[in-house]
């Protein structure tokens, strides 16, 4: 029952509001319960509604409570979840950021200096790429029969089974292993190929790299399949038409690769390799000043509540409540209105914020304590941080929803089955 629900709980992430996760994402067994405890006490004296079945107002509830999280998680990526730690937070440059884009991981006060290095790309890492024989949309030669077929992937095997009809194309069995593949989530994703009105079926993996002590990421075959064999050569699909490689790179010299393109150096940076550079011209990755940091800390916290604001905004026409969201976001806002518009931070008239970048890097500049200077900002993203953990608890409440009856007040009991239902959400994969 469990994997079944952790399915259907995934499938809203990735169907409506598919966002990367962080380390944000992970929690104790502590934070867990108290945010079970914080759901159930909110239902203790909540009114009984009638169930919201619209599709499109669970996408909505769904969607404003993913990009809560995406809020605070901003926030918490900028040290907001710790005492004096919001903004504290250092970034790192990349002289070309279309080679390599770099984030700094490390510690908020380093105990030493940081210093700058060099990182020279000399080839991307791959992934693997099957591509199968180029068929005409014409009747297909296989005699109508049930197939099977295996894929060899990260040490497991999986068997494919499927049929084929009296009247079927090549494209209609094509298109149907192309959903098979896709549908099962090993690892591959297929395609059609299409060239001169005939299509091939490629199989590409989704990781890159080559694994240790193999030369392929998986492999295609019949050879021992349980049902007929006899359609991995009919469309080709053992043939590698690109083999998967390593990235491979300098850093100050010293040769390195790797599996993936996404790699930890030192413990310190973040590096997101992009392309090659030219030869004799690496790029040159390193810590900015305080004052660069700062400013992107603040571009950053601006951005998450711009990104808030939008995604609720995006509901005025359809979800009525969703007016009230973005009304309480922009009283949040206007509170520090007229603090933030001295440093180029001006509330518009939709509720986002728009930054004047050189009055911003001016004050930051010119300010004798950087902490008095941008102290406001703390208090204003502590307020986002406290609204974002409600509309996560109970994205319901921005829900137009009919009340069958109230509670008695202070004569309830707790009733941890009914979570769900009143606070409107469910316990997502991540947490």
């Amino acid at each position: 029952m469990g994997s079944v629900m952790n399915a259907v709980y995934n499938n809203y992430l990735t169907a409506y509001t598919p966002k990367p996760l962080t380390k944000y994402d992970t929690h104790k067994k502590s934070e867990l319960r108290k945010v079970y405890n914080s759901i159930v006490k909110i239902n203790k004296e909540a009114p009984w509604y009638l169930p919201t079945t619209s599709k499109e107002t669970q996408q909505y509830a769904v969607d404003i409570k993913e990009n809560a999280r995406g809020l605070r998680n901003t926030i918490a990526q900028l040290g907001g979840l710790e005492k004096d730690g919001l903004f504290s937070k250092k970034s790192a440059y990349s002289t070309d950021e279309e080679v390599a884009v770099a984030s700094y991981v490390g510690s908020a006060k380093p105990e030493t200096d940081i210093p700058d290095f060099e990182l020279d790309v000399k080839s991307l890492a791959s992934p693997q790429e099957n591509l199968g024989l180029f068929l005409s949309d014409s009747k297909t030669s296989l005699t109508p029969d049930t197939y099977s077929f295996d894929i060899g992937i990260n040490d497991m095997n999986y068997e494919f089974q499927f049929t084929v009809g009296d009247d079927e194309s090549n494209r209609d069995v094509q298109e149907r292993l192309v959903r098979l593949i896709n549908n099962s989530n090993i690892g591959i994703q297929a395609s059609l190929a299409e060239s001169e009105e005939r299509t091939s079926l490629r199989l590409t993996s989704e990781a890159s790299g080559l694994p240790e002590g193999k030369e392929l990421i998986f492999t295609v075959s019949d050879n021992h399949t349980s049902k007929t064999s006899g359609t991995v050569e009919y469309f080709g699909l053992d043939y590698t038409s690109r083999a998967p490689s390593n990235a491979n790179f300098l850093i100050n010299g010293r040769e390195h690769s790797s599996t993936s393109n996404h790699f930890t150096f030192d413990k310190l940076f973040d590096i997101q390799l992009k392309g090659t550079n030219e030869e004799d011209n690496p790029v040159r990755v390193g810590l900015k000043t305080d004052v660069e940091s700062l400013t992107d800390n603040v571009f950053h916290l601006v951005g998450g509540y711009n990104d808030f604001v939008k995604a609720a905004s995006s509901y005025l026409e359809t979800q009525s409540k969703s007016r009230q969201l973005v009304k309480e976001m922009m009283g949040i806002a206007s509170v520090y209105g007229v603090s933030m518009g001295s440093i180029g931070l001006n509330l518009e008239q939709d509720g986002t914020l728009a930054v004047d970048k050189d009055v911003l890097r001016q004050t930051a500049d010119q300010a004798d304590d950087i902490n008095e200077t941008f102290g406001y900002l703390k208090n204003f993203s502590n307020m986002l941080l406290r609204k974002s953990n409600q509309v996560s608890l109970n994205p319901m409440d921005y829900v137009e929803r009919v009340v069958v009856a109230y509670k008695n007040p202070g004569h309830n009991f707790i009733s941890p089955y009914v979570t769900s239902a009143y606070s409107g959400m469910m316990f997502n994969g991540y947490c």
